[in-house]
């Protein structure tokens, strides 16, 4: 008789949970810490300081979240397509399959965005006031979990989808560019660019940031207008606007994208294993 999906889930959330320690993939929670150290020693020293350096900084800061994320699961799912294949045929629910991967990974990216804050707020000097809660280093924290466990499920969508793990490091690259370029920070992004944003972690990750740090503040001079005073930035940015509508915008946004990319992992799985 079949399990129904629901006995199936934590079945194998526990059996990824032996796969990360027989695999060793703790050396992702290794790297995640590395590549905080490093982005957050760099780029600490200048937040809050000008508008520019603030910007980049969490331009910084989203690139890494997003990197940590892909990086932990970008593979994960085309290993295994012969097993799947095996055990769908079974009584595998794709479904549960997926959703195991979702869960477990939650709590390897919770870690990572406490490590990834942790030291962030070792070099980073942090507003303390927030939007909607009291501190923004919880608005901080929020975002960047989102970001990395967002781009944690985008991974697993482009492994379902890959036919190897060779394909899947092959694309990673392309979609790291992408997520690069549709931030919004180093291109004025207008007509079909715009439109292909709204579906990046990259400009809602920039998004949230950029309105917990208020970009648009007037208390973040531009690096022009401290050696020539009259030099003022003419118009604010609507993605920075410092407003809880906003800022809820941005969170519910990626959890769209997530939802998208859990279907489609499924979608293509099941389309996979179709004739099994």
């Amino acid at each position: 008789m079949k399990t129904s999906m629901i006995k199936q889930i934590p079945v194998y959330v526990v059996k990824n949970g032996r796969l990360f320690k027989n695999q060793k993939d703790w050396k992702f929670i290794i790297i995640a810490g590395v590549i905080s150290f490093l982005v957050c020693s760099i780029v600490g020293e200048d937040m809050f300081s000008t508008y520019e350096s603030t910007k980049s900084g969490f331009f910084a800061i989203t690139s890494s979240a997003i990197w940590i994320g892909v990086f932990n699961s970008i593979q994960r799912i085309c290993k295994e397509h012969n097993t799947i294949t095996s055990e769908y045929r079974s009584g595998l629910h794709i479904s549960a399959y997926i959703m195991s991967h979702v869960i477990f990974d939650f709590l390897i990216c919770l870690i990572q965005s406490i490590i990834l804050m942790g030291i962030c707020l070792i070099y980073i000097d942090f507003p303390s006031e927030g939007i909607i809660f009291g501190k923004s280093v919880i608005e901080y924290f929020i975002t960047v979990f989102l970001v990395i466990w967002g781009s944690d499920i985008m991974g697993i969508m482009i492994s379902s989808v890959a036919s190897t793990p060779n394909v899947a490091m092959t694309a990673m690259p392309f979609v790291l560019i992408l997520q690069l370029v549709m931030s919004g920070v180093l291109f004025e992004l207008k007509g079909w660019a715009e439109k292909i944003a709204d579906i990046t972690f990259s400009k809602w990750g920039m998004s949230a940031l950029g309105s917990i740090g208020n970009l648009n503040s007037e208390e973040l001079p531009l690096k022009m207008s401290l050696i020539f005073p009259e030099v003022v930035r003419l118009e604010s940015e609507p993605a920075y606007e410092c407003t809880s509508e906003n800022l809820l915008k941005a969170w519910g946004f990626i959890m769209i994208i997530n939802i998208v990319c859990v279907i489609i992992s499924v979608i293509s799985l099941k389309i996979r294993n179709r004739g099994s």
